[in-house]
């Protein structure tokens, strides 16, 4: 009962390429220092090759009686080399060894998901380009605020990602540091060359405090707080797309292969995978919440608590993996914008007022003058049930002489969007010149 306990090997299995690879440098390194002789390294290669192959296969014969994936494939080795197999663990610990694949494990899957992240930043801006022209409401509170372009509103979607892709490069950084060869805390007393290991496993450098190195978790914490932020941004993101594809909006169209029908409704068509998204943040910041939890009382050095650091982080990796797969070749492609109703909702709920006082700014009233007299013309346009542009210039005279017929070029949308022509502004060829500035940093 106890032995199943403390048994891991059904979660820290998926390290065994790693754990495998560690242990190929790790061997190489013994022959180098003089501890295992030319025969014994070339069996040990060969045995870890083989048994590469058995796992890659699902030839291999996991067992919790071993407890881990390292002592499984030591166990295995022993079995097929036989005494040199027993010479692999010389001058290191499980406690360097699985903080050392973990790392390994952990740098590859933040490259892919940088990849990940890229493909779906491109979607955005395939996106963002074809909705440069598309006049939408803008929002504040969840009501129409000011009138802007739809690719702007995605190109909002776009920064986020970068942003979080930013973030994991920093995250990668970090994590690609060696602990092999502190061993179980202190050290080896055989001449281990840690530098030689860390170059050959392209870390960027070694751990300097080997009591550090064996029980800092630090990385592990900090990619599921990227992943967090970022499983928070897509959660924005398909709150909109649940919101823009409702019926009271109906500002886009999403594809029906991630929408399903009610089981009772005929009618319905449930946006489903944005809100599997939406729900998925919630594991990732529970995932989040564990890793802390775990960690915030273990003293110095390592503790077994530090075996239940791989669940929230592998669940972690393959949530984040599998929402922007979905994100970037389901969703983002496909999604279509209502222009004309978009561009409806837009003259809605007076978008166009902010304009109305810089016009009057423009005829010399001071900004606070000018928005009291704009809170006038839109009370008298409520009343009468008419947009700003609607209303004779006589009657906006009535309010203040100074408003002239030249206020109607300052109130269509199309103006009032152009208007905001500078450098992050929601202008048509503001938002051109930010697609363009995106493609050409995204490395």
């Amino acid at each position: 009962m106890a032995t199943e306990f403390t048994a891991s090997v059904d979660i820290d299995r998926r390290l065994y390429r790693h754990d495998i690879a560690a242990s190929l440098v790790h061997a190489n390194m013994l022959h180098r220092i003089g501890v295992i002789d030319i025969n014994d390294l070339h069996k040990i290669q060969h045995g870890l090759q083989e048994i590469l192959a058995d796992i890659e296969s699902g030839t291999m014969q996991w067992s919790t009686t071993y407890e881990d994936v390292h002592m499984n494939i030591e166990v295995a080795l022993t079995e097929r080399i036989g005494e040199a197999g027993k010479k692999l663990h010389t001058a290191r610990s499980r406690n360097d060894q699985v903080v050392t694949d973990m790392r390994l494990w952990l740098r590859d899957e933040i490259d892919e998901l940088s990849t990940l992240l890229h493909q779906a930043q491109d979607a955005l801006l395939n996106v963002a380009e074809r909705e440069v022209d598309t006049l939408m409401p803008g929002l504040t509170h969840l009501q129409p605020a000011q009138p802007v372009s739809a690719g702007h509103h995605i190109m909002a979607w776009h920064a986020m990602l970068v942003r979080d892709r930013e973030r994991l490069a920093d995250c990668r950084r970090r994590t690609n540091r060696s602990p092999l060869g502190a061993a179980a805390l202190a050290g080896s007393s055989y001449p281990v060359d840690r530098q030689w290991t860390a170059k050959e496993l392209d870390f960027e450098q070694v751990i300097d405090n080997s009591m550090d190195a064996v029980s800092d978790r630090d990385f592990v914490m900090e990619f599921i707080s990227m992943a967090a932020m970022l499983m928070v941004h897509l959660s924005r993101i398909a709150e909109e797309l649940i919101l823009w594809s409702s019926l009271p909006f109906s500002f886009i169209e999403l594809p029906d292969t991630i929408a399903t029908g009610s089981s009772i409704m005929p009618q319905k068509k449930n946006p489903d995978v944005p809100e599997l998204i939406r729900g998925k943040s919630a594991r990732v910041l529970g995932n989040l919440m564990s890793i802390m939890t775990l960690m915030r009382a273990q003293p110095l050095t390592y503790n077994r608590d530090n075996q239940e650091d791989k669940q929230p982080l592998f669940d972690t990796v393959d949530t984040v993996k599998s929402c922007l797969t979905i994100c970037t070749h389901k969703i983002f492609p496909h999604m279509r914008f209502n222009r004309n109703l978009t561009a409806a909702m837009a003259e809605k709920g007076y978008t166009n007022a902010t304009d109305f006082a810089d016009y009057l700014v423009g005829k010399g009233l001071s900004f606070r003058d000018a928005y009291q007299v704009t809170g006038q013309v839109v009370k008298e346009a409520l009343a009468h049930k008419k947009s700003l542009d609607s209303l004779p210039v006589d009657q906006l005279q009535s309010i203040h002489p100074q408003i002239g017929e030249d206020v109607y070029q300052f109130l269509s949308l199309k103006s009032v969007v152009a208007s905001r022509d500078h450098i992050g502004g929601t202008a048509p060829a503001q938002v051109r010149a930010a697609l363009a500035r995106a493609r050409r940093n995204s490395p």
